[in-house]
């Protein structure tokens, strides 16, 4: 059975962001809430996580996982960025995007897409993901939890406790949460490319 959490949206309380922050590092796999839906996350590290997230999402081994970054620093090396990317992303972070770019030898080679070596990184504007990653101290292994035969993704952390109780080991629960996707903008030729049309204003990309 998972645990539920009921962080406060706010000022989350340092024991449950370190409880969450401990359950990680011991290689669970977590539902939590973003500026854009509910996602789900693992340790990089952890494979075993990234199996069980590709099965409750019935993902193939195609499916590109999102690094979920801290801040702007931690998302710089893990991808490569020229001027114009490094300006436009570093104007639109926080927020809820998603970018695809060239990934650099930091990220694990089963992470990145096995031809054009891509990676999807994204930095939320959500209070408890950002104490969460300071407190973890490393990026986040995550997919957006949009389950099988559905469009939007989750985005109440109570449905999702009853729906998928016996294969997560954490719910967080942290005030309203949006259920549009994050907006996906591909930088992998060069120019940036809008792939998804979400919750973060792509015209400044278009």
């Amino acid at each position: 059975m998972a645990k539920f959490l009921d962080i406060h949206p706010t000022d989350p309380q340092p024991r449950l962001v370190a409880q969450v922050v401990e359950a990680l590092r011991n290689d669970a796999v977590i539902a939590y809430p973003t500026d854009s839906g509910y996602a789900l996350g693992t340790r990089v590290g952890n494979h075993s996580g990234a199996e069980r997230i590709r099965a409750i999402r019935h993902l193939d081994d195609k499916h590109h996982f999102t690094l979920i970054c801290s801040d702007f620093a931690q998302l710089g090396q893990l991808v490569v960025l020229d001027n114009s990317a490094f300006r436009a992303i570093k104007a639109a972070t926080p927020g809820p995007y998603t970018f695809i770019l060239p990934a650099t030898k930091e990220v694990p080679r089963r992470l990145a897409h096995p031809k054009k070596k891509t990676v999807g990184v994204r930095i939320p504007q959500h209070t408890f993901v950002k104490e969460l990653l300071r407190e973890l101290g490393e990026p986040l292994l995550s997919s957006t939890l949009i389950l099988p035969g559905e469009t939007e993704p989750m985005s109440e952390g109570w449905v999702i406790k009853d729906e998928l109780d016996h294969v997560l080991d954490i719910v967080v629960e942290a005030g309203e949460v949006t259920s549009e996707p994050t907006t996906v903008i591909d930088y992998s030729n060069g120019a940036p490319e809008v792939v998804r049309h979400g919750s973060g204003d792509a015209s400044r990309f278009e």
